[in-house]
């Protein structure tokens, strides 16, 4: 088609200007459901026509970069690059599987010239490594500190040997007999014509002669594997830590994969966590309670000195500032928060029962609903009205 024939590639989609990513990527869907060749059997030739415009309209409109130029100088602004790429045939299939069938789809070489023969040129495909997931039990002092430590795991790696190749040294690799090469496998299904990857080479187009005697074939053997992680002051349970290149390697020269940390923190014995901030409770007597009294009151950073002044309430907070968790994501620290508990003895001997009773002489109550706390009354009707 020439260029002064081509047609507004927002028309052949059917969509507006401003349409976004998605509404393009529903258009072009649409019509490669309605003009692939092989569902126009009666109409190949227009529909191989039409089909190709869809694609290309779509390479340019789903690429931000091409859109802009295409948006400003129209098909001219594209004269002179490709816009259909040499990759861009895999990626309309690995997109789009569930329209044509299982696997790629033979044809779409023929119709853009090679665009997208990629997967048939019996190249090896590079793929990245699969990423691991290692599970870390840490202590609630560990979690709070923070620490350097080592984790053993074991991990597929390339075969010394025959250097991931799965191939006995000096044998070497041949042409692929189910595939001849083309690392896929041609199928008919109804109208369609799809391809898989070929299972005897894995897509490679090249099996081995003779499989290397220490991995089998394989390319790859188990290793256990020490590695070095720092874990952040004041990380919780659910914290994932990504270490970056230390999963399994890619394959036939890809990235590797990374490793993920998931950390569990094991609860403390009396603190309790809320975000960076830290809780515990101290119980006091009555006496305590109500003369006042320091104590000394463990804190992460082990024990400092706490005043309760005289008339401390059961259930009443006190706070020591910055004496809480770090906090991984915004710096700073939390605080220690101690809660009161007045202990009642559940049991009087006889003398300190004489003493609260004398006790009670002096300290007489209103023994009568007390007045409700308006202000707080109000924010509770508020909450549940």
């Amino acid at each position: 088609m020439s260029e002064t024939l081509k047609r507004d590639y927002y028309e052949v989609l059917g969509v507006e200007r401003t349409a976004g990513a998605d509404e393009i990527k529903s258009a072009y869907r649409k019509a490669a459901m309605r003009w692939h060749p092989d569902r126009n059997p009666n109409g190949k030739k227009e529909a191989e026509e039409r089909f190709r415009e869809a694609t290309e309209a779509y390479s340019v409109l789903s690429d931000a970069q091409k859109r802009a130029i295409y948006d400003r100088y129209g098909h001219a602004g594209l004269a002179d690059r490709p816009v259909v790429g040499p990759d861009f045939g895999r990626t309309i299939f690995e997109e789009f599987q569930d329209i044509f069938g299982l696997g790629d789809l033979f044809g779409f070489e023929d119709l853009f010239g090679g665009a997208g023969g990629g997967r048939r040129s019996g190249r090896p495909r590079v793929e990245r490594g699969a990423d691991l997931r290692y599970d870390l039990t840490l202590s609630f002092e560990q979690a709070a500190a923070g620490v350097h430590t080592k984790i053993k795991m074991a991990r597929q790696e390339a075969c010394e040997t025959c250097n991931g190749a799965g191939a006995k040294p000096g044998s070497g690799m041949v042409t692929c007999q189910s595939c001849r090469g083309r690392g896929q496998m041609r199928y008919q299904q109804g109208p369609l014509v799809i391809s898989r990857t070929c299972p005897a080479c894995r897509g490679q187009g090249k099996v081995i002669r003779e499989a290397c005697p220490k991995c089998r074939g394989r390319g790859r053997v188990e290793r256990e594997r020490t590695i070095e992680v720092r874990i952040p002051a004041g990380v919780d349970s659910g914290t994932r830590l990504r270490i970056s290149g230390e999963g399994e390697p890619g394959v036939n020269g890809g990235p590797p994969g990374d490793l993920y940390i998931f950390v569990q923190v094991q609860e403390h014995p009396f603190f309790e966590r809320r975000g960076s901030d830290i809780y515990c409770t101290i119980p006091l007597s009555v006496p305590q309670a109500a003369l006042g009294i320091e104590l000394m009151v463990p804190t992460l950073d082990g024990e400092e000195l706490m005043k309760f002044p005289e008339g401390t309430q059961s259930g009443q907070i006190f706070r020591m500032k910055g004496k809480g968790l770090s906090d991984p994501h915004e710096g700073g620290r939390g605080d220690l928060y101690v809660r009161v508990q007045v202990v009642m003895p559940a049991k009087l001997t006889r003398e300190q029962r004489k003493l609260f009773e004398q006790l009670g002489e002096t300290l007489r109550v209103e023994n009568r609903p007390a007045e409700r706390n308006s202000s707080l009354f109000e924010r509770l009707k508020e909450i549940f009205s």
